[in-house]
């Protein structure tokens, strides 16, 4: 009896130091799962928005202009431009390109803000995303593009990688100023160049003058990912 007494006080010894032990090192379960969590590889950043919207109005008001007058200048209606602004759609990149003429800017401003830097670098998790929304439906519908060239001054050359998402809308071509490169990476996209019609599979590529209406979209029920550089002089 004794000595199954002297047993059972060994044992309850030997909790109370692990116990201890345990309670010092991690301060309980919750710390540690912090320590855990600590150690374990962090997961991705999410994509940052950006209001390409905001810095349009910025600049008309800096110089003094109307929405009539960037209308005027960009054949783009009005209402359209007030959504652009007010955030409500983000603006496909033609579009871009565009404004960034009327208001004697680069494109990459609007994407990326003020080019400052000799070289760029953007690791594979530290892209910042514009995503194109449908104003009459209220949901994302078109595509989302992410610049690879951010900050880089002086450059002429606007490198994207972009995601075409399913979609069944229609729209119209667009025309601008510049030359475009497209490399499929995943998926299938078609390309709509004047009366043409192509559609591209992953590892072809397509490069065409941006003057020539066109138009590019996701081709099929997948997430189509592309490769697109823009050229524009100036």
């Amino acid at each position: 009896m004794e000595e199954d007494k002297r047993r059972e006080t060994v044992r309850d010894a030997e909790q109370d130091f692990l116990a201890e032990i345990s309670n010092n090192q991690f301060g309980g379960r919750t710390e540690e799962q912090d320590f855990l969590e600590s150690i374990s590889p962090s997961s991705p950043k999410e994509d940052i928005q950006i209001n390409v919207g905001e810095r349009v109005k910025q600049v008309r008001k800096d110089r003094d202009l109307t929405l009539q007058d960037i209308s005027q200048r960009t054949d783009l209606e009005v209402a359209f431009l007030e959504q652009i602004e007010n955030g409500s759609v983000a603006p496909p990149l033609g579009t871009v390109i565009k404004l960034a003429k009327a208001l004697d800017l680069k494109m990459g401003y609007f994407i990326s803000g003020d080019e400052d830097r000799p070289f760029t670098i953007v690791r594979k998790n530290d892209g910042k995303v514009v995503s194109r929304y449908s104003s009459k439906k209220g949901k994302y519908y078109g595509y989302g593009y992410e610049s690879l060239a951010p900050h880089k001054k002086d450059r002429h050359m606007e490198p994207f990688l972009v995601s075409l998402e399913p979609s069944e809308s229609d729209e119209e071509r667009s025309a601008h100023d510049g030359q475009e490169f497209i490399y499929v990476l995943e998926g299938a996209m078609e390309v709509r160049l004047g009366e043409e019609v192509y559609v591209l599979d992953p590892g072809d590529s397509i490069y065409y003058d941006s003057t020539v209406p066109h138009l590019v979209k996701n081709h099929g029920k997948d997430v189509t990912r592309i490769l697109a550089v823009l050229y524009s002089e100036g």
